[in-house]
């Protein structure tokens, strides 16, 4: 697959405007701030394809990209306190309600966690959710240039006590800076696609 043929689909503040799902998604949360902007640039070799803000909870969309036979989805990201009452509930609604449609083609979900710290309660939700709903998914251990190697070792330590089924799981450390875990992302969106391609061929 080429990473370089990517390009921005369109987006959606509310959920009665996403159209049916007419092809596999591979869908990318986290909560704001986490990193999620500049991780899906740096898989596709763009600067500017999710916009990267200082200013948390900036993405108030889910953001569709158009990538070969696949749609990555850029879903808002969560937890951000200061926005109103009225935004977290549409936010909710929006990533829950994209979750919660089984009609839709999800074939995977990367659900970024800030490698330096433990996992906020609602990173917790997400995997909880995940599991509880048999998505496939894969957690991304973001800013992993952030810690030295001693500290590296201490977080995973504790990530085993802190994230449920954490052996069960698929890690990668990432680093936007760095480029470490971009070609074992990669990867896995490849598998994910091959796979379906294969699928289809075999009905």
């Amino acid at each position: 697959m080429n990473f370089n043929n990517v390009a921005f689909y369109s987006s959606y503040g509310r959920l009665a405007q996403i159209p049916p799902s007419e092809r596999i998604e591979i869908a990318f949360a986290g909560r704001s701030n986490v990193g999620k902007s500049s991780l899906i640039n740096k898989i596709f070799n763009r600067k500017k394809l999710a916009k990267v803000s200082s200013v948390p909870g900036k993405t108030v969309t889910i953001n569709f990209f158009d990538f070969e036979n696949t749609y990555i989805v850029d879903l808002p990201g969560y937890g951000y306190a200061k926005v109103s009452k009225s935004e977290k509930e549409r936010w909710s609604e929006l990533i829950e309600g994209y979750l919660n449609d089984t009609s839709r083609d999800l074939a995977l979900v990367f659900s970024l966690i800030d490698m330096r710290h433990a996992p906020t309660t609602d990173d917790i939700h997400m995997i909880n959710y995940l599991v509880e709903n048999e998505i496939p998914f894969v957690v991304v251990l973001t800013k992993a240039d952030k810690l030295k190697k001693t500290q590296r070792q201490k977080r995973m330590a504790e990530f085993e006590k802190e994230i449920p089924y954490f052996h069960e799981i698929t890690k990668v450390p990432f680093s936007a800076e760095t480029g470490e875990g971009v070609e074992e992302i990669r990867e896995i969106i490849c598998d994910v696609a091959n796979a379906d391609s294969k699928d289809e061929e075999g009905h």
